[in-house]
């Protein structure tokens, strides 16, 4: 595609016109399901149809350059391959999490699950990644860097398809008024990508009588994202929705390894839930979790998975020569490591000093994911400085990393239908689906992409944690 003019401004449209643009983009929402659950209602995140609300919006596209959009695309199929080889290496993931396991518990629970399917010599034939790894541009740099890689429960691939086609709309109808071109918002297919690469799987298995089961969250208001994604396994596939409780309440595995749950035969297990420890109240619900991992169905993601996308994996991997532990292909390790922001542990001294008279330089990130949780600003030499008094083991449990500085923008977000002109900056959601039987690699695709956007004065940049909104990209 060729250069296009700079993007409009938004001091430039008057309140009256924009308010109709709002109320365009709010009856889409609604006629099209870009909805969530309103937490003023009790039953909204239990309950379909009841308390809904439009999701938070941008209400126009944000610019992106092509170039870079085009070398996020380009390196998903490469990341796809190498959690999966992380996956595989066993030794590696344990001896990188060995000292966050007498830090974090949480980690620990899960690497207790991985050194039990170690231990039985469990083996996943049918290996199914539904990822998104997250990306900013950085200003100083001109580099596109990697925030994180997402390996369970990833987020919004069905409302990015949705508000990526409201955008398109919203610029079919009122792009002379803007001066912009819907043809330059790409086009998102993440929502049937990713149920493409679940039914896949699904046929890999190969039994017709076995169904699909997504583990969720008992309350959960962002149900609809979810939905859009069922809808189309829906059509041919039959699912079950349950709660990890459920799961062990329901769940037994026979001697052949069959997942049974509810009384039908489980060949696929797809988790919107299990990622934080929020996730775990109780004993039964890592009951479930150790259940599954044990079956033979097929795991989206696998313990493995799901450990190799934590982030002290992300930072082991950014150390020099590691990724060739991994991948074969010098321009492959060529195009992650262009990726890779700076990342250390605590152990390094002379960052750790660093950190503490810079603080604003850098993020403190614990094994957490799902919004809210990192650490900015002066809150980081404080957790330094604490850290330093209570002894090493705490340490394990946190990495640095060195804070992006994206462009700020002027930008339209719209909450319960209200819009607000602030000043944002967004993050680049790529998503990537990988399937493989065996040798035989069926998927290793880019599957579509998020835009968040958020107030450039907020740290924190989860949709669902109340942070960001949904957003698309508009190529320059």
């Amino acid at each position: 595609m060729e250069s296009h003019k700079p993007m409009f401004q938004v001091e430039n449209f008057d309140d009256e016109f924009v308010q109709k643009l709002v109320y365009d983009a709010l009856v889409w929402c609604s006629l099209h399901g870009l909805v969530v659950g309103d937490k003023t209602y009790q039953k909204s995140g239990t309950v379909p149809g009841v308390g809904m609300t439009h999701a938070p919006i941008s209400l126009l596209p944000t610019q992106f350059p092509e170039s870079y959009w085009k070398q996020a695309c380009e390196v998903a199929p490469i990341f796809n391959e190498l959690v999966d080889r992380v996956s595989l290496d066993a030794k590696f993931i344990q001896d990188s999490l060995s000292r966050t396991k007498k830090a974090d518990i949480f980690t620990s629970r899960l690497l207790d699950i991985h050194s039990k399917m170690l231990e039985s010599n469990k083996k996943e034939d049918i290996r199914l990644g539904l990822h998104r790894s997250d990306y900013m541009l950085d200003e100083e740099t001109k580099s596109l860097l990697q925030i994180e890689m997402n390996t369970i429960s990833c987020s919004f691939p069905g409302f990015g398809r949705l508000v990526t086609e409201l955008h398109q709309s919203l610029l079919r109808s009122h792009g002379d008024h803007l001066g912009l071109d819907s043809e330059r918002v790409p086009k998102n297919t993440s929502n049937s990508q990713f149920a493409d690469a679940m039914a896949k799987a699904w046929l890999e298995y190969n039994n017709p009588r076995a169904v699909v089961m997504i583990v969720v969250q008992p309350d959960e208001r962002n149900m609809y994202d979810q939905h859009w994604l069922s809808s189309v396994l829906r059509e041919k596939y039959p699912l079950l929705y349950l709660s990890l409780a459920e799961v062990e309440t329901e769940g037994s595995v026979q001697e052949d390894g069959t997942l049974i749950v509810d009384g039908q035969e489980v060949s696929v297990v797809y988790y919107r839930s299990g990622y934080t420890p929020r996730d775990y109240p109780s004993e039964s619900e890592w009951n479930a979790r150790l259940l599954i991992e044990q079956s033979s169905a097929v795991k989206c993601p696998s313990i493995a998975y799901h450990l190799a996308g934590t982030k002290k994996i992300q930072q082991e991997l950014a150390k020099p020569g590691v990724l060739e532990r991994f991948m074969d292909n010098k321009d492959d390790v060529a195009k992650l490591r262009k990726c890779f922001a700076g990342l250390w542990s605590l152990d390094d001294p002379e960052i750790i000093k660093k950190a503490i008279e810079k603080p604003e330089l850098f993020v403190m990130k614990p094994q957490r994911e799902g919004g809210g949780n990192n650490i900015y600003g002066d809150d980081v030499r404080e957790n330094l400085l604490r850290l330093q008094k209570e002894g090493e083991e705490e340490n394990a449990a946190y990495i640095l990393m060195q804070r992006i500085f994206p462009k700020v923008s002027n930008v339209f977000l719209v909450r319960e239908g209200v819009y607000h002109r602030d000043q944002a900056i967004s993050e680049l959601g790529i998503y990537g689906a990988y399937l493989r039987n065996k040798e035989r690699v069926i998927i290793n695709e880019q599957s579509g992409y998020l835009m968040r956007t958020k107030v450039s004065s907020s740290d924190e940049g989860g949709v669902a944690a109340g942070f960001a909104v949904l957003d698309s990209i508009y190529l320059n």
